[in-house]
Formats: structure tokens, sequence, C-alpha cells
């Protein structure tokens, strides 16, 4: 665990370093777009956030490699180059995009390659799922399914990224969850080694979310872009499917792993989803909305989840918040249905059940309060209004 924090302590120092030093070039050579209709903020900010984070990613994997706890990962070196050169492409796409708006359909091209790097010669694919002991017996459907995994993670996080800090604080808790649950999922399937892939792509990315959230939080200094948030999903995916995808289905069978009959072997695919629900519903529900309109599902719109949240009057720093606050819910407690059952809690998996709903109720009170309060206001104003001309007929 200690080589974990110190590659998280690394990678957040160099992440905030290189950060200031992107910001300050950004803004001495004016690197930064100007405000568009669906833009939040109100003066041009520096978007190349994301060159900082991937040079931050680059030297915790160059760290890494002379680093002899890591070195299990290290033994076949193809799947490491293709993750980084897959990264390396989204970003310099990425940074086109935020410099000179590129089409769409460029940029899907891209995400797909860069999908397709990983999946094909880095061989990250989703072979299994531990549901049932399933078993994707086709490489191309398990190399067709791999792809639209990453490039749909990419997307959704991708679309969530409106307001400051939104996106580097949801991806730092749903890293931070994951890190922890793939570090016991490692430990529970005997492995002789918590070292492994997944566990270190969630510690580089905890440590580059730290790292970028001073100079992104409100009001931000420089914002990730496309580049930074494209890659984001990217590693999120990558990592999810280097632990969950690669695992023997009958590891996971419920009878021999000791957990609960009900959810016990839907956890370990539940909870690397259920880290980007919110990006995957905002994702879901603009598809849906954009197609419905007859338009291009990747037109830019300003009626995503951040939006709404401050047409119901939130600020911009809680609605934030929020979405920390529903992220943390949903990621723990699906987590302490996997600590619960596999340790034999009283009640197993019923505690995360527990937690899950009252944090729910919680987040949904925080939620809907600024709606609650207006009405009454609206209803007031309305009886203090003269009477119309209609009215006195």
């Amino acid at each position: 665990m200690k080589q974990y924090v110190f590659t998280i302590l690394l990678t957040a120092a160099i992440t905030l370093s290189l950060s200031w030093a992107v910001w300050r070039v950004s803004l001495k050579y004016k690197l930064y777009p100007g405000i568009r209709e669906r833009d939040v903020h109100k003066t041009p900010t520096p978007r190349l956030g994301g060159v900082a984070m991937f040079l931050g990613v680059l030297a915790a994997f160059a760290v890494s490699s002379q680093h002899p706890y890591f070195a299990i990962f290290w033994k076949d070196p193809a799947p490491v180059y293709a993750i980084l050169a897959a990264t390396l492409l989204i970003v310099v796409v990425g940074v086109a995009d935020d410099l000179w708006d590129l089409d769409w359909m460029i940029k899907l091209g891209a995400q797909f390659l860069a999908a397709g790097i990983i999946a094909w010669f880095g061989q990250l694919q989703i072979f299994s799922l531990p549901i049932g002991g399933l078993i994707i017996g086709s490489s191309w459907l398990s190399f067709t399914l791999t792809v639209f995994s990453i490039v749909v993670v990419m997307n959704a996080v991708n679309f969530i990224d409106g307001l400051d800090g939104l996106v580097a604080g949801v991806c730092l808790i749903a890293n931070a969850v994951f890190f922890a649950y793939s570090y016991i999922l490692v430990r529970d399937t005997g492995s002789s080694t918590y070292f492994n892939l997944a566990s270190f792509i969630a510690a580089v990315l905890i440590g580059v979310c730290i790292g970028f959230l001073p100079l992104n939080w409100s009001p931000a200094k420089l914002f990730m872009g496309d580049s930074g948030a494209l890659m984001l999903g990217l590693l999120m995916a990558t990592s999810a499917i280097a632990i969950t995808g690669q695992l023997e289905p009958t590891v996971l069978d419920p009878e021999g792993f000791g957990r609960s009959q009900l959810l016990g072997a839907f956890i370990p695919i539940l909870l690397p989803v259920v880290v980007v629900l919110l990006p995957l519903l905002d994702f879901g529900l603009a598809v849906v909305r954009r197609m419905s309109a007859g338009m291009s599902p990747f037109s830019p719109d300003r009626k995503h989840l951040h939006h709404r949240m401050l047409d119901m009057g939130h600020t911009d720093r809680d609605a934030v918040l929020i979405f920390y606050a529903w992220t943390a819910v949903f990621s723990l407690a699906v987590l302490l249905m996997y600590i619960g059952t596999r340790e034999n809690w009283p009640g197993q998996y019923w505690i995360g059940v527990v937690f899950g709903v009252f944090g729910a109720g919680a987040c949904l009170v925080v939620t809907l309060l600024p709606s609650w309060r207006r009405k009454p206001a609206v209803v007031a104003a309305a009886h203090d209004e003269p009477p119309t001309l209609e009215a006195t007929r």
C-alpha cells in the first residue's frame, strides 16, 4: 500500500507543478478560445489542463518502470505501451479540439482508434463477465464490446465537464472507490501480490485529479478540456477492463467465493459501472434528447445535468458538491455491499443497501431544495401582483 500512496503523492505533485506551468504559458501566449453560448464561465480560460494531466500520467508510468514493486505488469509491457499510445492519441486530438473545435466525426473516429489500440495491441479485452460464469466465446465480440465500452465511458466523462472542479472531483471519488475495490478483489482472488495494472492506473488517476483540482476549483484558472476529460474516461474504462473483464468466472462463483447468492456474482461488474453512473446517465439522456430532436448525439447543448442543477437555483459550487455526494453515495454503497459479503458482516450486503438508500434520500433532498424554496416565493409574488385587465372583467 505504501507504494501506491507514493504513486498518488508523486503524480499529484508533478501534475500540480505542470498544471501551473501550462496555465502560465497559456496566459502568456493567449492559448484559450472565446466564450461559447453553452459555457457557464464568463471570462476566457485556458483549456489545456489535459496536457499537464497526461504528462503527470506519463511520469508516473516512467517511475513505475524502474520500481521493483511494479515490475509485475512491466514483464509484458505491450498492454502498458498500448495504453500510453492510446492516451497520447486522445490527448493530441483533444488539444486540437480545444484549440480549433474539430468536427465531432473526427473526434469520434479518434476515440474508436484509441480504444482499438488498447483492445487489439494491448490485448486488454472483456473476455468474461462475472455473471453466472459467462464467457464471451467470440474474439470479435470481445473486441467489439471492449471498444464500445471504452468509447462510451470516454464520452460519458467528457459530457459532464461543464462546471469548475466537476470532472476532476467526480473522477477522484470514483477512482478512490475503485482502487479500494480492485485492491481487495485482487487479494480475495488469491494473487501472490497486490500490485497490478488496474490498481496502479486508479492510483495514478487519483494523483492526477488531486494535483489538477487546485487550479480547477471555482473560480477555475485552468480547464482540463476534452484532452483531460477523454483521457480520464479512457483510463478509467481501461482499469476496469484490466481487472473485471480478465477474471476467470469460476473465481467469482458465489458458492466458492463465500458471498451472497443474490448480489455476490454481480458486484464485480456492478461497481465499475456505478462509479461512472452519473456520467453514463448524463450521456444517455443527452443522446436520447438530441436524437429525438433529429440532431447528432454529439451536438453541444445547454441541457446537461449540471446545467439543470444551475437552472434549479444551485450555485456552481453547490451543484459540484451535490454531484460529488451522489457519486460517493452510489460508489460507497456498492463497495460496502462487497466488503460486507466477503467479511460476513451481519446482514452482509444490506449494510450497503441501507447506506445507499439513506444517502440517496439525503442527496435528493439537497438536490430539490431550491425548487421547494422557489415555489412559495413564486406563489407569494403572484398574490402581490396587481390584477390584470382580464381579471377585472
